[in-house]
């Protein structure tokens, strides 16, 4: 082996810029990040006209500019980039400065990107379906997206399964399983998950009746903004003496397995 050959075995990989940017944007340096998607982005690379597009919807690292978002969102989207077209949906779905509101092409941009795999956008599009406001709702294809996307460890498309088999639509009526989905939502962070799970070991739905279990998880789940927590509050407290409340607000505060 020459010297020249042993040289580039031992040289270091080249960088990647794409790479760098995206560990910049989660150090929550989004100025660095825009400075290296930039351009890749002119350059015609999709993820980095998806990313670019973001971080003008919601302000990351550069002032608030729809027209910037759509403009750079629409690149990626025509690309056949999926994030890009979830991104471009939420922009039509909530409009602003710039940017008409078109829920029929957030509807479309959500199905696309649901279609090509994209966890976040099954999760919209099977919510979409079961508010039934932004398209008829279709209860039976609201779950099979909600399954799609759970599958990808998307944790509110665990909860709506547990809403969807707690109250039947689509589905026969299994509380068992829905406590179910409730634990895996529950257990991934999920708030409203959480919620469900305090209201079902309340209630002894689908799992033992444990009122200090369903204080801790209501408590969870009001800490994480849950508004499905504060019906179920009141009576959950006045079922637990002193010892039992104090139990429960310490299993609240300690870290989820």
């Amino acid at each position: 082996m020459g010297w020249l050959d042993r040289f580039r075995r031992a040289a270091p990989p080249a960088p990647d810029p794409a790479e760098d940017a995206l560990a910049a944007f989660r150090a929550g340096d989004y100025a660095a990040a825009l400075a290296l998607w930039e351009p890749l982005a002119r350059a015609g690379d999709a993820r980095a006209q998806a990313n670019i597009g973001a971080c003008f919807a919601e302000g990351m690292g550069v002032p608030l500019d729809p027209p910037l978002a759509l403009k750079w969102l629409t690149l990626s989207a025509e690309a056949g980039h999926p994030p890009g077209q979830r991104n471009l949906a939420a922009l039509y779905l909530r409009g602003g400065r710039g940017v008409e509101t078109d829920f029929a092409r957030a509807a479309d941009l959500y199905r696309r990107a649901a279609e090509a795999g994209d966890g976040l956008a099954q999760d919209m599009l099977s919510w979409m379906l079961l508010e039934g406001e932004v398209m008829p709702a279709d209860p039976a294809e609201a779950r099979l997206w909600a399954e799609r996307a759970a599958a990808q460890g998307v944790a509110a498309s665990m909860t709506r399964m547990g809403m969807l088999y707690h109250h039947a639509m689509g589905v026969e009526r299994d509380v068992a399983e829905a406590a179910r989905w409730w634990s895996r939502a529950a257990a991934l962070g999920d708030a409203d998950g959480q919620a469900m799970l305090g209201a079902a070991h309340h209630l002894a739905a689908g799992v033992p009746a444990d009122g200090v279990s369903a204080l801790a998880w209501l408590l969870r789940a009001e800490a994480g903004g849950s508004a499905l927590a504060r019906p179920f509050m009141p009576a959950v407290r006045a079922a637990l003496d002193p010892a039992g409340i104090a139990e429960a607000e310490r299993r609240a505060k300690e870290p989820l397995p």
